[in-house]
């Protein structure tokens, strides 16, 4: 019996040791420092002396605190892998509460209402530089997002917040994207956007296929190994607006700008 898997987490089923861990968390304390103190302060209570690695895990899954950079002193809010580089599809599985695109709503995928995005990021010479593209699935209509300092993960967030909220309301439904590190604050976009954000299955590029599409035609304007901090923000609305207003033969030789300005003289419904 207690051999059996999958067993109860600690942390999960006992809310006294969960708050004494919590509460060495917030004074700064590791998780190491933790599981000594809890072995020299409860020498008896065999069920309290937990391992530094059983602490980290519950951490990272969100049961103890929430996840955020500030409770751990490594300031890291996913389980680093060992060794060389990361497994990107790793990390975002355990960011808690991402939702996969088998959860995203059907009328999304029968592009017959507006307000459903895909994303991805160009990134530049060196993945020293980015900018964050944006495609609306129904009428193909680009947006390009400028991340002239970095493209980390709160980055990423600050500028879609920004760019979403000069979007009007009923343009703001869904966005689906692929795992990368960069969405780390998926949640926090959402709560800012009202957005549902959805994630593509690793290595799917075409669960996203409008999105890959506009890339590859953006490639044009942005070319690969170029330093992509170079563009400003007007440049980048210019290669959108080229972009917008090209007849598309998906849309019967409309542009996604004719189709835009269309949506917008509609009664608005959500």
């Amino acid at each position: 019996m207690r051999r059996r898997r999958p067993k109860p987490r600690r942390l999960a089923a006992d809310t006294a040791l969960r708050e004494a861990v919590a509460g060495k968390l917030r004074r700064g304390w590791s998780p190491a420092q933790i599981s000594r103190w809890l072995r020299r302060r409860y020498p008896r209570r065999l069920a309290w002396q937990v391992c530094p690695e059983t602490i980290y895990e519950a951490v990272y899954r969100g049961l103890v605190l929430q996840v955020n950079p500030a409770n751990l002193r490594t300031g890291r809010t996913y389980r680093r892998r060992r060794g060389r580089g990361r497994s990107r599809d790793g990390a975002m599985k355990q960011s808690t509460n991402m939702k996969s695109i088998r959860e995203r709503p059907a009328v999304v995928e029968s592009r017959r209402q507006a307000g459903h995005w895909e994303g991805d990021l160009i990134v530049g010479a060196g993945q020293r530089s980015a900018t964050a593209t944006l495609v609306e699935r129904k009428t193909r209509f680009t947006v390009l997002v400028r991340l002239p300092g970095d493209h980390s993960a709160r980055a990423v967030g600050d500028a879609l917040i920004g760019a979403f909220a000069k979007l009007p309301a009923q343009l703001c439904r869904t966005l689906t994207w692929d795992q990368g590190n960069e969405m780390f604050h998926h949640e926090r976009i959402e709560r800012a956007t009202g957005l549902g954000i959805f994630f593509a299955d690793p290595h799917s590029p075409w669960q996203r296929g409008t999105n890959e599409n506009t890339n590859g035609l953006l490639r044009q304007y942005l070319p690969k190994g170029t330093d992509l901090s170079r563009w400003t923000d007007d440049q980048l609305q210019e290669i959108a607006a080229q972009l917008n207003e090209r007849p598309r033969l998906c849309l019967t030789d409309k542009s996604p700008s004719q189709l835009m300005r269309r949506w917008q003289h509609q009664p608005a419904t959500r």
